[in-house]
């Protein structure tokens, strides 16, 4: 196994690492920031206000979107198994 290959390897699981958990970081980062907005204008410091909408929010996202990440992640490791010979060689 070269060099090359461990690089290229790395890369393909840090590029799908951030396409699989890029839906649920940036649904928590908006509805997070809407709800500091909110929180900001009425002055109201509640913990709950801020997490119970984040947890909705993420759970909906995962619902929506994790049947393309299995199939992601299924399609990913297929490969790198299909890869392995190769890479022993």
């Amino acid at each position: 196994m070269s060099d090359t290959a461990v690089i290229e390897i790395a890369m393909q699981t840090m590029m799908i690492a951030l396409k699989l958990s890029a839906p649920i970081l940036l649904t928590a980062l908006g509805v997070g920031f809407v709800i500091s907005l909110f929180q900001s204008m009425t002055q109201i410091q509640e913990f709950t206000l801020a997490f119970v909408p984040k947890v909705v929010a993420v759970g909906l996202v995962i619902l929506l979107s994790g049947n393309w990440m299995m199939h992601s992640l299924i399609n990913f490791t297929q490969d790198l198994f299909a890869m392995l010979p190769d890479l022993l060689a």
